[in-house]
């Protein structure tokens, strides 16, 4: 006759806590890698290196640079402006007449007023 491995009810209620608590452990195992994912996703996108963080100083960046631009080819303008009072007495005459309202001796200016204003 064969023998058929029957356990106590102590030793059978004894294996269902062991199976109990192993359930309990792995759901508490995966309740944590599951909260630190979340924690670390959060952070990925909306931390202070994060996504939204990156792609603003993109935007700031870009405009940065454009506004650097603008002023570099404002200041050549006026560095031209410069070297152009200095050396050519033409264009003094005229920054002179156009700015300041100069004329020469014998030289009438007539300004006209809008009515519109």
């Amino acid at each position: 006759m064969a023998r058929v491995a029957r356990y106590s009810p102590k030793a059978r209620g004894l294996r269902q806590q062991v199976a109990r608590e192993q359930k309990r452990r792995t759901y508490i195992f995966f309740v944590f890698i599951a909260a630190a994912l979340a924690y670390l996703s959060y952070n990925l996108v909306f931390g202070d290196m994060g996504l939204v963080k990156y792609l603003e100083l993109n935007r700031n960046k870009a405009r940065l640079e454009a506004e650097i631009s603008s002023v570099g080819k404002e200041n050549k303008a006026l560095g031209e402006q410069v070297n152009a009072l200095k050396k050519d007495p033409y264009f003094i005459e005229k920054y002179a007449r156009e700015e300041y309202g100069m004329a020469k001796r014998d030289e009438f200016i007539f300004q006209y007023k809008n009515k519109d204003k």
